[in-house]
This record gives C-alpha cells, sequence and structure tokens, in this order.
C-alpha cells in the first residue's frame, strides 16, 4: 500500500481493507510510517523517532491495525517518555498505561508515535520551547491551535487517519477548527481519567481523539467510552453504539445560534459567516433556527478555568519529581508560585462560578436542542501571537487565560459545564484556511451531536479538502 492510496481511506475504510483481506495490517503500518516521515519535517508534529516497533494492541480488536499517534500529555503509555511538552520533565516515564491507553490498546489501534503539546497544555498554540513551532498543513507561517496540535497537523496531513487528544478549554475543538477536522470533546464522565488521576480539572478535561471524518469519532467513542468503575462522574451509556445512531434520523431539532462572544470580544467577519452559513443549512435540512444564546459572564469562565489552571499546577508540584523552574516557560512559573498561594476561599470561589456556568447552560439547553457558535473567533493565528514564555511585568495566571480565550472564546464553557461539544470543518476563508463551527448539546447527547455532524458531512462534505502538506 502506498502512502498517497493509504491517506484516502478513513479509519473504519482501513480497517474494513485489513478485514476483508485486500491489505495487511503489516502494510498499513509501513505505509503510514512513510507517511509520518514524509510530512512531519515540515510539521514538526512529533516528539519523538517513531516506535520501533509499535505499541503492543489486540489483533482482534474492532479497529485493528489501524494507525495512532498519542498526545505527550496523556493517555500514559507505559514504558514511553511523557513529559508534557515541558524541558522541565525530560526523561520521565510513564510507569502505568493510562486507561484510555488500555482501551486504545484493546480497540487494535497500532500506536506509532507520540504528538507535540504546549507545555502542561494551557495554550491555544502548540509552540512549545521544548519542541518549537508545530505548523499548519494548510499555512505554514500559521499555528495548528492547541493543546491538541500536533495531532491535529498529523491528522489533516493524512499521516495517520486519527490521533489521541484532549480538551481542558478547547484542546480538541480549537485544533480542529484550525486544521480542518471533527474535534468532538465528549461530555462530563463519558471517557475515562484513570487510574492516577481521579478527578481532572474539576471535572473539566475530557480524553478522547480527533478524525477526518464523524464515522470515525463514533467508532473511537465506542470504543473507549464508559467510565472505570468506582470514578466519581459517569454518564449514562447510550441507547445504542454511536456507530449505529449516526445513521438515525434525530427528527426536527431545536436549535439556537449565537455569533458573539460571551467576553464581548471581535469574531472575525469569515468566521460569523461560516456559523450563519451553518445555520442555514441546518434550517434547509428541516430543523428550526433561532438567534439565541446562554446567560453567561465571560469572568464566570475564567474563573471556572482557573481550577483547570490550579490543578494542574498542584499535580506537578505533588510529582515525585519537582521540575527545574529554569527550565519552566514564564506562564508555566506563575502557575506554579500562584497554585502555592491559592486559598481554599479561592477554591471555593472558582466552584461556585463553575456551577453557576453549569447551571446557566444547562437551563438554556432545556429550551433547545443545540446551540451553534464558532469555534474560535479568528482564523488559525500566526505564530508568535500566543506567546506562552513572555515574561512581561504584570502577567498572571489567570491574564493568560484570558488572553487565550481572545482567540478561543467559545470552548471553554462547555468544559466548565461539561457538556459534550463538537467542531466541524464547515467553512474555509478566502485564503483557504479552514473555519470550524461548533456544536453543543445537553448532558449525555454525545449521540444527537453524531447525528447532526453527519446530516453536515453529507450536506456539506469536506472530505475533498486537502492541506498544501499532505501525503
Amino acid at each position: 500500500m502506498e502512502p498517497a492510496e493509504y491517506a484516502d481511506h478513513d479509519a473504519v475504510g482501513l480497517r474494513a481493507l485489513i478485514a476483508a483481506g485486500e491489505v495487511s495490517a503489516a502494510e498499513v503500518e509501513a505505509a503510514a510510517r512513510r507517511a509520518l516521515d514524509s510530512v512531519n519535517p515540515d510539521l514538526n508534529a512529533l516528539t519523538l523517532p517513531l516506535f520501533e516497533p509499535a505499541l503492543t494492541a489486540d489483533p482482534d480488536g474492532p479497529l485493528a491495525g489501524v494507525p495512532l499517534v498519542v498526545k505527550d500529555s496523556g493517555p500514559m503509555a507505559r514504558g514511553v517518555p511523557f513529559t508534557l511538552g515541558s524541558r522541565a520533565l525530560r526523561g520521565a516515564v510513564a510507569g502505568v498505561d493510562h486507561e484510555l491507553m488500555t482501551r486504545f490498546r484493546a480497540a487494535g489501534l497500532v500506536t506509532l508515535g507520540q504528538s507535540t503539546a504546549p507545555e502542561f497544555g494551557l495554550n491555544f498554540a502548540t509552540e512549545s520551547r521544548r519542541y518549537g513551532p508545530t505548523r499548519n498543513p494548510w499555512d505554514l507561517r500559521r499555528g495548528v491551535g492547541g493543546s491538541s496540535g500536533g495531532a491535529a497537523a498529523l491528522v489533516a496531513a493524512g499521516a495517520v487517519p486519527l490521533a489521541h487528544a484532549n480538551d481542558a478549554g478547547g484542546s480538541i475543538r480549537v485544533p480542529a477548527s484550525c486544521c480542518g477536522l471533527v474535534g468532538l470533546k465528549p461530555g462530563r464522565g463519558r471517557t475515562p481519567s484513570g487510574p492516577l488521576v481521579g478527578e481532572a480539572g474539576f471535572g473539566q478535561i475530557a480524553e478522547f481523539g480527533l478524525t477526518r471524518t464523524v464515522r470515525d469519532a463514533a467508532h473511537l467513542l465506542d470504543a473507549v467510552s464508559g467510565p472505570i468503575v468506582g470514578e466519581k462522574y459517569a454518564a449514562a451509556p447510550p441507547a445504542l453504539p454511536y456507530a449505529e445512531s449516526i445513521r438515525a434520523d434525530p427528527g426536527r431539532l431545536r436549535v439556537a445560534v449565537t455569533t458573539d462572544a460571551w467576553s464581548g470580544v471581535p469574531v472575525d467577519p469569515q468566521v460569523r459567516d461560516a456559523t450563519v452559513a451553518a445555520a442555514q443549512v441546518l434550517e434547509w435540512i428541516g430543523h428550526t433556527v433561532t438567534p439565541a444564546s446562554p446567560d453567561l459572564t465571560a469572568e464566570d469562565v475564567v474563573e471556572a478555568a482557573m481550577l483547570v489552571v490550579v490543578s494542574t499546577g498542584a499535580a506537578i508540584l505533588r510529582a515525585p519529581h519537582r521540575p527545574d523552574p529554569n527550565l519552566l516557560e514564564a506562564t508555566s512559573r506563575r502557575v506554579l508560585s500562584e497554585t502555592q498561594g491559592f486559598t481554599a476561599l479561592e477554591v471555593m470561589a472558582a466552584l461556585d462560578a463553575q456551577h453557576r456556568v453549569t447551571r446557566a447552560v444547562g437551563l438554556f439547553l432545556t429550551g433547545y436542542d443545540l446551540l451553534v457558535t464558532p469555534t474560535i473567533g479568528q482564523l488559525p493565528p500566526p505564530h508568535g501571537t500566543l506567546d506562552y514564555d513572555d515574561d512581561a511585568p504584570g502577567q498572571s495566571a489567570r491574564s493568560w487565560i484570558r488572553r487565550i480565550f481572545e482567540v478561543g472564546p467559545f470552548t471553554a464553557a462547555f468544559n466548565v459545564s461539561g457538556n459534550p461539544a463538537v467542531s466541524l470543518p464547515l467553512g474555509q476563508s478566502r485564503e483557504g484556511l479552514p473555519v470550524g463551527v461548533q456544536l453543543v448539546a445537553a448532558h449525555g447527547r454525545e449521540d444527537l451531536l453524531l447525528q447532526v455532524a453527519a446530516q453536515f458531512e453529507q450536506a456539506v462534505p469536506w472530505s475533498g479538502r486537502r492541506p498544501s502538506i499532505s501525503v
């Protein structure tokens, strides 16, 4: 199998070829390795040389033989370096598999490498001092978003059909928007966070992946969803497997749409236009669309997002080997310093803000089936727009959160509330850059998101778009 032929297939398509005996899993792996080697010099999206051999996996799993890369901020794979994109953690190696990694192995996914991420995942740009900038296959002068930026670049370029990603404030959806992918953030409790983490970011972090097709997202969610017994958050299982539910008609839905950021930051006109066009497609399909938005304040979203920042800092401070502050980027040093000074009353204030956001979103979605927004507020930013190592006086962790939310003001609210959300590649700018549109549903309704995503994929297909750097 040649890399170009390999890149024409999504994960489900590759698995079907392997199952039919038209190509072997070894041939697919060889093609994937050549594909990764061909695009990575341009993209700078891999942290390490490719694994030799690939990580072990069940040869009879539902996605057996399908190539995968995992992100350098989880899921940990036993024996693999795990540095969270930081120079300060160089040499750290994971001692156990994350439960999600266990499920990837059981699904038969062939893990070939590790993708780049910003330091500690606290950025919407994947441009760490450790790895340097990861470049966008649509325009090498622009960023890929973050924090799952390396994963997004490799999937968009066709080097792998899917990749692990996680999302604490938009880290699946923002790179999906920047790179033209399907980026599903599962709802709270849908995917596991253990065994070493009991409550990831106060319930605001979701583990999953990035794909090019809706059916791949559905099949991957079937393979990895469900909590570990005893986890604090657990979402009820779906009525049908997601791979089946995407073929079902969701019926006539009540859809709210907004293009206004809760913070009041300006939204690029091309991004607005893509969101309005998506709403028009929904009307054409037969859904009822109304301009409306949940009653949220930017300050509540920022305050609640500080729970993720503080939990990140606390995890680093509790680690067996404390990082050398001189090797940390400037914002990470501030995060560690402010975490040590964060009081119980401040934690309670942030939790109160989280509850206000959760109630506001929950109440809003009693009147609507879906909310449609832009994914980010602008086109993929040029490199250097979000400098995590900026050591200017007066900066703080909170001011950093406000800064990245100027680029991505729409995503974090739904980490705070725990609702499932997905970014779809529904727009394209005059410059040829992808523009993502976000759909949000009520708790437990990943099936509805995937059903509507499948309707979009049929009505306005995106599979024919290829970036300039591709296999």
